[in-house]
């Protein structure tokens, strides 16, 4: 889906829907609600971090995402005739317009 993220956009907006992403990447996009990549990353350190530091990978327990995070994209919103709700808003990570 990544590979052809242009083209998903693209589509979605020549027949004017509205869609939902799963990941920030996809700003041009209505919606993007997705794990916030730069926390996974910076707990993948930690991760990183105690292997080398003599435990084993298996020992580890498996984590799931902490932290995730709403863009909204209001121009995109408005493109498509959509009124994005205050409450919406102002519990969005990022809005973009």
């Amino acid at each position: 889906m990544v590979f052809h993220r242009d083209l998903i956009v693209a589509l979605t907006a020549r027949h004017r829907l509205p869609a939902v992403y799963p990941s920030r990447i996809f700003v041009n996009g209505l919606i993007s609600y997705g794990p916030d990549a730069i926390d996974q990353y910076r707990r993948a350190a930690g991760y990183v971090d105690r292997i080398l530091r003599g435990e084993k990978p298996a020992d580890l327990p498996v984590q799931a995402p902490t932290k995730y995070e709403l863009v909204i994209n209001l121009k995109t919103a408005k493109t498509l005739g959509i009124d994005i709700p205050a409450t919406v808003l102002a519990r969005a990570d990022e809005v973009i317009e």
